[in-house]
């Protein structure tokens, strides 16, 4: 059973929009695609991304009030690029081409609801349980509703039969042809989102594919590269494995991390260096988030960051500021994780220049992707690697084995921002 979850929306939006090639209990890969989608808010993509990381930080409160906590193939599908995660084209309800959704595919949620645009009809194959859908407001978007068991459908090769969806009566806040939202996070972030059964955890879409035989691993493969336009495929997300054709080196593994609220997220345990020798972030917990665009930093770690680049906070939209004489200068990041480091270029640091207009920057600047969390380190939740980290590496989520791994790829050394 499988319930509604938080995730926000801003700017930049992830869609699929390619036909699959399926391959039976082995990957199936789909393009990933970005579009631009400004929206009519007010707030930069950094404040919506320090919204995002309060509210997460307050659902994991909340959470771990509620008194339970607990855990536990290779397929592919294309999705798009929006600041704060993914959309597919998911089918809900039998026949599936005759009730399509775009969802949001989040690995910061994990439940799964529809009907925020496109209404939902019932079908032969949709169940309402007695369950109702906890009513959450997140970033300005909110949402309630009632629980529906139905078959959903990701690809012609993805089929879930007995699938727990939230269904929202009321919903406000996402932008428009957004009808809600495809957890892929941890199953923990399901307790309490049902009532009256707030107890119940509830398997997300890829424990069902796992536990139903459909995908090999109960694992899943993300694949960003970097683009500079508005719109294009950029990606593939792979259900039960990994695309070994976009890795230009080994996996390697980093347990979850065991700080709280991290550890209910894909939390991991890293440290951050600015160049050889300056420590940026000392190793603490932190997570890997999809819906999070920037590369947010504990304040302090941020203040250490913005001096050893010499960078200036820009009003207008909200990022570091630097020339381009201190572009030309500009050090690597080094993010240590488990016995790996992971150099983040200086390229890879920066907003694609040919975008500055779409967060109203000036043409000629350079701005950084290293934003402000907006608390102090050592509150368990010390940094977000968001998409901009994550366009640079190949990141898995093992739920088997309860561990994310990473890999370098072609677009890790890319230049094109």
């Amino acid at each position: 059973m499988q319930l509604v979850s938080s995730a926000f929306f801003a700017a930049l939006l992830f869609v699929v929009n390619a036909n699959p090639v399926v391959v039976s209990r082995s990957p199936v890969t789909l393009p990933i695609a970005r579009r631009f989608n400004q929206g009519s808010g007010t707030m930069t993509l950094v404040q919506q991304d320090q919204a995002r990381a309060a509210a997460l930080k307050h659902r994991a409160k909340r959470l771990a009030d509620s008194g339970e906590i607990s855990k536990r193939a290779v397929i592919n599908e294309d999705v798009d690029n929006v600041s704060f995660g993914y959309t597919a084209s998911i089918g809900v309800g039998c026949p599936a081409t005759n009730c399509m959704y775009e969802l949001i595919i989040d690995t910061g949620s994990s439940n799964t609801w529809i009907g925020a645009s496109t209404p939902y009809t019932p079908t032969s194959s949709s169940t309402r349980t007695d369950n109702s859908i906890v009513s959450l407001r997140v970033c300005g978007s909110s949402l309630s509703g009632t629980e529906y068991i139905d078959k959903v459908t990701i690809t012609d090769g993805l089929v879930i039969n007995q699938q727990s969806i939230g269904v929202a009566s009321k919903s406000a806040g996402f932008a428009p042809g957004i009808d809600g939202i495809l957890g892929i996070g941890p199953v923990d972030l399901t307790q309490g989102t049902l009532s009256p059964a707030n107890n119940t955890l509830i398997p997300t879409v890829t424990d069902n594919l796992f536990s139903q035989g459909t995908i090999t691993d109960n694992k899943i493969g993300i694949f960003f590269a970097p683009t500079n336009s508005l719109e294009s495929e950029n990606g593939v997300l792979t259900w039960g494995g990994v695309d070994t054709s976009k890795l230009t080196s080994d996996i390697s593994y980093t347990p979850l991390t065991s700080t709280f609220p991290s550890n209910l997220f894909w939390g991991i345990d890293e440290s951050i260096t600015y160049g050889e020798s300056t420590t940026i972030l000392s190793s603490t917990a932190g997570i890997v988030d999809t819906g999070t665009t920037m590369i947010l930093l504990a304040t302090d770690a941020y203040d250490k960051y913005a001096s050893a680049t010499g960078a200036t906070f820009d009003t207008t939209t909200g990022m570091l500021r630097i020339t381009p004489a201190q572009f030309a200068n500009l050090k690597s990041l080094f993010f240590n994780i488990g016995d790996k480091s992971y150099e983040l270029t200086a390229n890879a640091q920066i907003w694609p220049r040919s975008l500055n207009a779409a967060i109203d920057g000036t043409a000629d600047c350079v701005y950084l992707v290293v934003s402000d969390l907006g608390h102090p380190s050592g509150q368990g939740l010390d940094f977000i690697n968001g998409y901009t980290f994550l366009e640079r590496f190949y990141s898995v989520y093992d739920t088997a084995n309860s561990r994310v791994g990473f890999a370098t790829t072609t677009s890790t050394t890319a230049t094109s921002n």
